[in-house]
């Protein structure tokens, strides 16, 4: 069996990062990015990079680490508020931003893991997002075409896998990291644990390990929480 497993996330993106290149990345806002993996490239100074991922992090949290070190210069997303950086990069022309509908952006990843080149969808007729594209009509009713996304590389942060790779994503976690995991040409993974094979129930697995060439154990992780919303406690005594 291939060993998939390596020590730190430097190790696991050696060889693999160039300049210029195509980078999908999982998570949603700061649930379930590859913190390690973000760091680790961050660390190697690769610029020129296209990163297609749901948005950009926060002002220096997530993919908001190399927006503030000037190593993106094209990022495909669909949500890209509360970034001050990214607002700041775009409006001045520093940054090329391909805006993206999210179930579109999740279809587009997917279609490029399944070998799927393009694809037709209702989702931005009549908008911006349809400039362009190409049209057709299907039942009388507009539809435009959307190009699979394929990737140089995929990095993705998972909960638990074992040793072959299979993976299981927690809860929120699982949000964009399986559609990414598919349309890297290779896919580095972070994880909260690695367990023997047979650990994991197969009925369980997210993402077979066929997916995943190599893998790092990136806890223990600190939970950041975007907006922390709080309410005032009830007075001792109140109903």
């Amino acid at each position: 069996m291939v060993d998939k497993l390596y020590d730190s996330a430097a190790a696991a993106l050696d060889g693999l990062l160039f300049d210029g290149m195509t980078i999908c990345a999982g998570g949603f806002g700061l649930c379930g990015i590859p913190e390690r993996l973000i760091d680790a490239i961050q660390a190697a100074d690769v610029t020129g990079l296209t990163v297609a991922s749901n948005n950009a992090g926060i002002d220096g949290e997530g993919l908001g680490k190399l927006l503030r070190t000037r190593q993106i210069a094209k990022m495909i997303s669909s949500y890209v508020g509360e970034n001050k950086e990214f607002e700041r990069q775009y409006l001045s022309g520093e940054l090329e931003v391909e805006f993206c509908p999210q179930g579109t952006l999740a279809e587009r990843c997917r279609a490029g893991g399944a070998g799927i080149p393009g694809f037709y969808t209702k989702t931005g007729v009549g908008t911006l997002v349809a400039e362009g594209k190409e049209v057709k009509v299907f039942d009388g009713e507009d539809y435009i075409l959307e190009r699979g996304i394929r990737a140089d590389l995929s990095i993705i942060k998972g909960w638990k896998a074992d040793t072959s790779g299979n993976l299981v994503f927690r809860k929120t976690a699982r949000n964009f990291n399986q559609p990414m995991a598919t349309a890297g040409k290779i896919c580095v993974a972070e994880v909260e644990e690695v367990v023997p094979v047979g650990g994991l129930d197969p009925d369980h697995i997210h993402l077979p390990g066929i997916y995943v060439r190599r893998m790092i154990v990136g806890a223990p992780y600190d939970k950041k929480i975007e907006f922390r919303t709080t309410r005032p406690r009830a007075e001792a005594g109140a109903a």
